[in-house]
C-alpha cells in the first residue's frame, strides 16, 4: 500500500514550488527558491495589510492546495539608523553596536587607550531593553533615536 504525503505548494516572485514538509523557514523557502540568501523575504498578507517580513531563523506554516501561500524577495535595505551618542547624531549602519563602536564614536582614538575605562549607558533603546548600561565586550541592538551616554571612569 503506497502512502501519499500531503504536498504543500507555494510561490516565490511568481514562481511554483512544492514540499512535502508542512513548514519551512524563510531561509530554506529562499534556498528552493533560488533565491540569493542576503534578500529578504516576504509573506504576501491579503487586504489592507502590510506583507510581513519573514526573518531566516522564523518557520512558517505551508497551508494546502486552496490557500498557497506566496512569498516575493527583495534586497534588503541597508538598515540605517540615527542614534545619539553624548549629544552627537551619528548615522549607524547595523542592526547592534558595541560598546567598543559606542565609546569609539565618542573618542576616536579609544582604541589607543586601553588604560582609560568609559561608562556607557543607553535610553529608548528597542522594547526589550529599552534602558540599560553597556559593559566592555557587550554589544546591543540599535533603533532610530537610541540615546547613548559616554563618561570616563578613569584607570581601569
Amino acid at each position: 500500500m503506497e502512502h501519499h504525503h500531503a504536498v504543500n505548494h507555494f510561490y516565490v516572485n511568481a514562481s511554483r514550488y512544492e514540499t512535502e514538509r508542512p513548514m519551512l523557514t524563510a531561509a530554506e523557502i529562499k534556498q528552493i527558491a533560488g533565491v540569493d540568501p542576503g534578500n529578504d523575504l516576504f509573506l504576501e498578507v491579503e487586504g489592507d495589510h502590510p506583507d510581513r517580513l519573514i526573518a531566516d531563523a522564523e518557520a512558517v506554516h505551508l497551508k494546502h492546495d486552496e490557500d498557497t501561500r506566496h512569498f516575493y524577495s527583495e534586497p534588503a535595505k541597508p538598515k540605517q539608523v540615527t542614534i545619539i551618542v553624548n549629544g552627537t547624531p551619528h548615522k549607524w549602519p547595523k542592526d547592534e553596536i558595541s560598546y567598543a563602536e559606542v565609546v569609539t564614536l565618542d573618542v576616536p582614538d579609544y582604541l589607543n587607550h586601553p588604560e582609560i575605562t568609559y561608562s556607557v549607558k543607553y535610553k529608548r533603546g528597542r522594547s526589550e531593553k529599552p534602558e540599560g548600561v553597556l559593559s566592555p565586550g557587550a554589544s546591543v541592538k540599535v533603533k532610530e533615536g537610541m540615546i547613548f551616554s559616554v563618561s570616563e571612569t578613569g584607570q581601569s
